[in-house]
């Protein structure tokens, strides 16, 4: 069964992106595939900011990535643009990390004033990792998000319409690739 890996390229413990990450993770296992979680916020603060690239803190995320069949990449956008976090995460894996594998961008953002960020900053930073196969990315804005009583947070029917027919098409793109039994 393919595997899918889902990254998390929020600094928060609770988040926006973290909210899609998990609706698109029930949304997976119902398409019949498998899903790993890597979260940013998982590794030593002191191995990413010196870029150590050989720490064994790396080892299982590099090892689940190089496996994996396709790829969820979730970031809330700063200043029209991914997190640093995220970015710096990316730069510690091999070049052609992303080769040969399905790619989904999703990012979250106050306003729409930076919807163009999947296209101009973070399609190009998965490119550099070899990502051929980008899927059309899910932006989504705070407005889409809401905050029910009891602290579960509900996303708007029009992202779930979007999250849907995004997984459908990476799913689709999987398995068309995985080898025939």
């Amino acid at each position: 069964m393919p595997n899918i890996v889902l990254i998390s390229g929020s600094p928060s413990a609770k988040s926006k992106s973290t909210v899609l990450l998990e609706y698109l993770t029930q949304r997976l296992h119902q398409r019949g595939l498998t899903t790993s979680l890597i979260s940013v916020r998982d590794f030593p603060a002191q191995d990413l900011l010196d870029a150590r690239y050989d720490s064994d803190a790396f080892s299982a995320a590099k090892k689940t990535i190089e496996e994996a069949a396709g790829i969820i990449v979730a970031t809330p956008v700063y200043k029209a643009a991914y997190s640093g976090v995220l970015k710096t995460f990316l730069d510690i894996l091999p070049q052609y990390a992303f080769r040969g594998k399905t790619l989904l961008p999703i990012a979250t953002g106050g306003s729409p004033g930076h919807l163009l960020a999947i296209d101009y900053a973070i399609k190009p930073l998965l490119s550099a990792l070899a990502a051929t196969d980008v899927l059309q990315g899910v932006y989504t804005v705070d407005a889409q998000f809401k905050t029910e009583a009891d602290g579960r947070v509900s996303v708007h029917e029009d992202i779930i319409q979007r999250l849907d027919d995004s997984v459908e098409q990476l799913a689709t793109n999987v398995f068309a690739r995985a080898p025939k039994a």
